[in-house]
């Protein structure tokens, strides 16, 4: 059977565990000088299901020289003629003509074109212009992946993991979406690393998985980008060169929208993990992250308004995010006494202030 997706979030955060908690550098979070404290748990994402063509997954651009620097960004050069050979069918597929997609790869994915197979799996796995179809789906990408086609091999392993349109088979799966990550395909690098942390507890699945969680990073993955920050910061017996680029990571999985990662490098700039303490950038990360409706990170922005720590102290708002917080059910006792310890028309405020709330 596949590992469920519920499952394998809980070996990955508890391998991450044990091996923060043996470094001391990162126990620092826990200790009394600390202004706030790490998450009980860092929600990273399972399995990666991008469907080839998903406009809104954008990769992060990672952080360059001239982006520390505030410098502008210098013109790409020219992009040289393309003089190779043109697909008509993904390129009908691209401007929204599926059905002349289909037409045209049609009789490559019979003669065996594996691109081909792939698109017809792709077309019919969504049904763009055609009725959805998932179990023949299923055939045309088992046809592209034993073709060797890598982004054929990642959907038909999800699907063999998940019996969408085919049998459940683990092994099969697993073959498949290893097979995929050594072709090189981004998602199915991040997904075998999880299986091979869920396969192997502890600092072993970890160090097995941080070669293809760093590879699946440098294309901009950012789940992958968060996975290299934490492991980075918490594995012992790594090359200092790489537990000093862990904040760096971080920055990048931040960027590129990643809450967890805002809430993490939030904590981590408050707290002095991974480099110098910087309480205004950690405070606005720590906004970001709860503006987009992170509900630990709104636990911790009250606590920073109430220290004025890299804020001015302001009761209303730290009010205001527990109020929020509590309503997704984080329960703090500590910030339940503050907020009765506040002013009723400090209290109404801040209920107002909550109710007026939307994520940005």
């Amino acid at each position: 059977m596949p590992i469920p997706p519920a499952r394998l979030l809980k070996y990955f955060l508890a391998s991450l565990a044990v091996s923060i908690a043996a470094e001391p550098d990162i126990a620092q979070a826990q200790a009394p000088d600390s202004v706030i404290s790490q998450p009980g748990t860092a929600p990273a994402a399972t399995f990666r299901t991008d469907r080839l063509g998903d406009k809104d997954v954008k990769p992060s651009d990672g952080v360059g020289v001239f982006d520390r620097m505030g410098a502008k960004l210098p013109d790409l050069p020219p992009e040289k003629d393309y003089k190779g050979p043109i697909d008509e069918a993904y390129g009908a597929y691209q401007r929204g003509y599926y059905l002349s997609a289909m037409d045209k790869a049609l009789p490559r994915a019979q003669l065996g074109d594996p691109a081909a197979q792939t698109l017809i799996g792709e077309i019919l796995s969504q049904g763009l212009g055609v009725k959805k179809d998932v179990k023949n789906a299923a055939f045309w990408y088992g046809k592209a992946a034993e073709g060797g086609d890598a982004a054929a091999m990642f959907k038909y392993a999800l699907m063999l993991m998940e019996g969408e349109g085919v049998p459940r088979d683990k092994a099969k799966a697993d073959d498949y979406m290893h097979k995929a990550a050594e072709a090189g395909n981004s998602s199915a690098e991040f997904n075998w690393a999880q299986i091979l942390v869920a396969d192997n507890p502890g600092e072993k699945g970890l160090k097995l998985a941080l070669p293809f969680y760093e590879k699946s990073a440098e294309q901009g993955v950012a789940d992958s980008q968060y996975a290299v920050a934490q492991i980075y910061a918490s594995l012992k017996d790594l090359p200092e060169e790489k537990k000093q680029l862990a904040r760096e990571w971080m920055v990048r999985a931040a960027r590129a929208g990643f809450d967890t990662a805002q809430l993490d490098l939030g904590i981590w700039l408050v707290n002095g993990v991974g480099g110098p303490k910087d309480y205004v950038k950690g405070f606005e990360w720590l906004k970001l992250a709860a503006n987009g409706g992170n509900v630990v990170a709104q636990n911790k922005l009250a606590h920073l308004y109430i220290n004025a720590i890299g804020t001015p102290p302001n009761p209303v708002e730290a009010a205001k995010w527990y109020v929020l917080s509590r309503r997704a059910g984080l329960a703090d006792p500590s910030l339940e006494d503050f907020y009765l310890g506040i002013e009723d028309n400090q209290q109404k405020a801040a209920i107002d202030a909550a109710n007026k709330f939307r994520r940005r």
